[in-house]
């Protein structure tokens, strides 16, 4: 079983912390509160699922710093910004650096909870896809540099005969490494391999032997 997806609070202001951390509890949400932006990147595991309720200011590093660091580090959290009346234009350029959504103070308690319904419904379908991406991947280290050009020509759509003249070999030769793809795969047939690649967006040759 995954982790649960937990909803990660930074915000300086503790009694609006407090007040998030009580709301998130009273729907069976787990719920971690961080002070300050610096204290959520100490504590940062790419790992972990769920979602990012960020204060767009705060002392030291500000909401749009973390955001952008978290950026760099590859998170795919969904974030949703809190943000003052005077802060908008800052919430539009978090929008634009990747944030889901932005929540004015003071807002509505549920307008809150379905936003973070939202960011933990797009975390779990990313993280979902990511883990089939990695389970692929995995399985398509398994090929020799010949069975990975094999696989390149079956999703181009060639056939056997057409494989067999473009690498020189026998079609019983393409065969048998069609027969190793499908095993090493675990693909249990031309279509689930088709979808393998082409939904999950996997490239057959990345990392293959020049």
């Amino acid at each position: 079983m995954s982790d649960p997806q937990t909803v990660f609070v930074v915000d300086d202001d503790p009694a609006l912390r407090d007040a998030l951390s009580l709301l998130m509890q009273s729907v069976q949400q787990p719920v971690e509160a961080f002070d300050s932006a610096q204290a959520f990147l100490d504590a940062f595991d790419p790992r972990r699922r769920g979602c990012l309720v960020l204060d767009i200011r705060m002392p030291g590093m500000s909401g749009l710093d973390l955001q952008s660091r978290l950026n760099e580090l590859g998170s795919t959290l969904p974030v949703i910004i809190i943000t003052g009346h005077g802060d908008v234009p800052m919430a539009v350029r978090a929008l634009k650096n990747g944030a889901m959504d932005f929540l004015e103070k003071p807002f509505n308690d549920q307008m809150l909870l379905d936003c973070v319904k939202r960011a933990l419904e797009v975390n779990a379908r990313e993280s979902d896809q990511a883990a089939r991406r990695s389970t692929i991947e995995g399985r398509l280290a398994l090929l020799t540099p010949r069975e990975r050009q094999v696989l390149e020509l079956v999703v181009a759509g060639k056939s056997n005969k057409e494989m067999a003249a473009d690498l020189g070999v026998s079609q019983k030769t393409i065969e048998a490494h069609r027969a190793k793809v499908m095993e090493k795969t675990r693909a249990r047939s031309l279509s689930e391999l088709m979808r393998m690649i082409l939904t999950d967006g996997v490239d057959p040759l990345a990392d293959a032997a020049e």
